[in-house]
């Protein structure tokens, strides 16, 4: 082999067709004589329903029926252990609303413009019932002063689950320095540019759905226990997807009524999300509020640290009020504290609003955050540089497998070296030294330099991935993955896998995803667990096809299996050219070989497959070190955030090119979280931000172009070294914005600011400063 494939920028092969004649998307798919679902949608928060009259909506033109939850014959949803199992969720709300925009009906007719009109026309007699915005308020127990309403009654409080890890025991009495703050990470909203969309029908008794989802497989199961149908008589298929960010690794209660939709009516159902819809009954992210205390010596050694959150579950509990739990599993950081002196505890609360759900990063990045931003605040007390206060605490390079206070086990790590990196590349002291001259000239443009280092974990729990590789009698490969991408580039990596093993040019390479009827089994596309995973079944499987491929090549030659090899040109598979390599020889003979088409026509009637279920013996723990630099108007409040350096360290790259859009992605979203994006609402539960008009999406106007630096720490957790890299961009980026506006804020006597710094907030924390602590001149 001349090179190797992996490791090389190699374009994207999705994107032709996207850029061209586009996507396919559930929106596409329109199935002869298929109705519009359309859900009228509360419009307050909590009440009960006293009478849902959809008489005059029913005589209008193109309506073929309004369903409600009298009309249904299916069980409620349970929520997943350990959510407490009886607040249970209705496909349609039945005798209360708990949310704005819970459905409450569901409309079916001929055009898509139908629906909306027949929504309008429907009356709705609501008896109103307290709101519970805040989630702390709402932990309160029936009889205590101030306590405002059971969400479900028979469940006797609002705690949806709780977690502990020595809760509040940690002693920090011994710690020369303490310092604690209360703080908001906010509810954000998920905003795939595709909302949520799916369409069923049934043919020959079996249900057929198409979802626009991270994981056909889990699809496939609920929907199977939610009918009472064996999982062969459901078929699930993903088309493209434009966007998920882990809103849509979860099954929603609309999406799973319209196989009872369509057996209804007898004809296939369409649904697709407004955009009001998505931005109010979509799942939210993030959502907790965090109590943190820090604590360590005058010289920056951190000996105790605490973490108490309470999550916003919204009003029906789902993954959102699990997620603590990995908060939890990464409460240290990349920090070597004492394990007796580590805590954490949380309280997942029912609130009258969205539920929340996984979101990039899901509960990693609310753990990083805590801690970065506790760091910092140390810091600032001792009056010590946090990039000092950092190294002086970082778990040592060859501490590795490291195993934390809340038994976490790390598998390698360099954070001083990544953090290094970052420092160096964004010129670290001379942007302190221009700090230091603005500030002494008063410059109304303050420079605020923040930092974050952070560690998370991938693919959770290990588990394992399908991946076949056949060779077709033409000597192209089919390779079939149960991976489902939504922007990933997982039909690239895929077949730069099977390419870079086999020596088959990557045109000559198909790769299949996303139907239950093709792939056997599958997970979901989520926890950046793809190539360390789904990527290292792929490899595997391409490597069971070569060893099958020696034996029939040792038959064609007639000689001894041990004897085989295999060469490849990876410069050819690389171009896409004709492949002149990819052919099985006796060592030390290379004129006389065979290649794949021969081999695969040597016995037509027995395809040459390779089959893995590749399981991982666990997770891996990606990590990283940022460093942002913004500017502040001290006049108006407005941030600008100038530079954003970035180290990303996820063990081996397959594509530099794949992994930098992840990390891109992960940037802006973690930028705009600390900047820009909260999801509002008023004290009678009533959404602020259901659209783009209100709710701060942020652009590429507010971006600078960012800045990466490459670090590989390999991983032996899987054969490819590989950890995820989905989301470690967002995990970074948010602790390092925020810190780098607190920074600018320091000469004002500013110690906190909550998420995210917009110039409104920030210019009232100016106003509001102290004057006796204010440093500038």
């Amino acid at each position: 082999m001349t090179n190797s494939i992996l490791g090389h920028r190699v374009v994207r092969r999705e994107d032709p067709a996207l850029l061209t004649v586009g996507g396919s998307y559930v929106d596409d798919l329109a199935p002869d004589g298929a109705l519009f679902v359309t859900f009228l949608r509360s419009n307050v928060a909590h009440a009960r329903l006293l009478e849902v009259d959809a008489d005059d909506a029913r005589m209008l033109p193109g309506v073929v029926a309004i369903i409600t939850a009298d009309d249904l014959d299916l069980a409620d949803l349970v929520p997943d252990p350990p959510i407490n199992p009886t607040m249970t969720r209705p496909y349609l709300a039945r005798g209360i609303v708990r949310f704005v925009g819970e459905p409450i009906a569901a409309i079916l007719t001929e055009t898509r413009e139908q629906g909306p009109d027949a929504a309008e026309a429907i009356i709705v007699d609501y008896d109103p019932l307290p709101a519970l915005v805040d989630p702390e308020a709402a932990l309160g127990e029936p009889g205590d002063e101030g306590f405002v309403e059971l969400l479900f009654p028979d469940a006797g409080t609002n705690l949806a689950m709780q977690i502990a890890h020595r809760g509040a025991a940690v002693d920090f009495t011994a710690c020369e320095v303490v310092v604690s703050q209360r703080m908001i990470n906010q509810r954000v909203a998920p905003s795939p540019i595709e909302p949520r969309s799916s369409t069923a029908t049934w043919e020959d008794g079996r249900l057929v759905q198409y979802v626009a989802c991270q994981g056909v497989h889990p699809i496939r199961d609920q929907l199977a226990e939610v009918y009472g149908l064996d999982q062969d008589d459901v078929r699930v298929v993903c088309p493209d997807v434009g966007g998920g960010f882990g809103a849509k690794a979860q099954p929603y209660a609309e999406g799973l009524l319209l196989g009872w939709l369509s057996r209804h009516t007898g004809r296939p159902v369409r649904w697709i999300d407004s955009r009001t819809d998505n931005m109010t009954a979509m799942g939210h992210g993030r959502g907790q509020i965090q109590d943190v205390t820090i604590g360590g010596t005058q010289d920056g050694q951190i000996t105790a640290y605490q973490l108490a959150v309470v999550q916003d579950a919204g009003a029906y509990p789902a993954m959102g009020a699990i997620l603590p739990w990995m908060t939890r599993t990464m409460v240290s950081g990349v920090y070597d504290l004492d394990r007796d002196h580590v805590s954490f505890s949380s309280r997942s609360a029912l609130t009258t609003t969205t539920p929340t759900v996984a979101y990039r990063g899901a509960g990693r990045p609310e753990a990083a955050a805590a801690i970065e931003r506790a760091v910092d605040l140390f810091a600032a007390e001792i009056g010590l540089d946090p990039a000092e206060v950092r190294r002086r605490n970082f778990i040592a390079p060859d501490a590795f497998p490291y195993t934390t206070a809340t038994k976490t086990v790390y598998d390698s790590g360099d954070y001083e070296g990544a953090l290094d990196r970052a420092l160096e590349a964004a010129g670290y002291q001379e942007l302190r030294a221009d700090q230091a001259r603005r500030r002494a000239a008063g410059d109304p443009l303050a420079l605020g330099i923040g930092l974050a280092t952070y560690v998370e974990i991938t693919a959770l729990g290990g588990g394992a991935e399908y991946g076949s590789v056949e060779i077709r009698p033409d000597g192209s490969a089919l390779v079939i993955t149960g991976s489902n991408p939504y922007g990933q580039g997982h039909h690239t990596s895929w077949a730069m896998l099977v390419s870079e093993r086999t020596g088959i040019p990557m045109d000559q390479i198909e790769v299949v995803h996303g139907d239950t009827d093709i792939v056997p089994t599958g997970s979901i596309t989520g926890g950046s667990r793809s190539v360390q995973i789904a990527g290292s079944a792929i490899n595997d499987a391409a490597v069971k096809t070569i060893e099958l491929a020696r034996h029939r090549a040792a038959e064609l030659l007639e000689a001894a299996v041990e004897d085989i090899v295999l060469s490849t040109d990876a410069d050819t598979a690389t171009t896409g050219a004709l492949n002149t390599g990819g052919r099985f020889h006796v060592t030390g003979t290379p004129a006389v070989s065979v290649g794949w088409a021969d081999i695969a026509a040597a016995d037509p009637d027995n395809p040459l497959v390779g089959l893995s279920d590749f399981a991982a013996a666990g997770p891996t723990f990606p990590f990283g070190a940022h460093v942002a630099v913004v500017e502040v108007d001290t006049e108006t409040g407005q941030v600008t955030l100038l530079r954003l350096v970035a180290v990303d360290d996820a063990g081996r790259i397959l594509n530099p090119l794949l992994a930098e859009g992840q990390v891109h992605g992960g940037l802006a979203q973690g930028a705009a979280q600390a900047l820009l994006e909260e999801v509002r609402f008023d004290d009678d539960g009533n959404p602020l931000t259901a659209n783009f008009a209100d709710y701060g999406v942020i652009s590429a106007t507010e971006l600078p172009a960012f800045e990466r630096v490459l670090m590989e720490t390999l991983t032996p957790m899987n054969v490819l070294g590989a950890k995820g890299i989905g989301e470690s961009g967002t995990i970074g980026a948010t602790p390092a914005v925020h810190n780098a506006v607190v920074d600018a804020l320091a000469p004002f006597g500013v110690r906190h600011l909550d998420m995210p710094a917009t110039a409104e907030r920030v210019w009232r924390a100016i106003q509001a400063a102290d004057p006796d602590l204010v440093t500038r001149p």
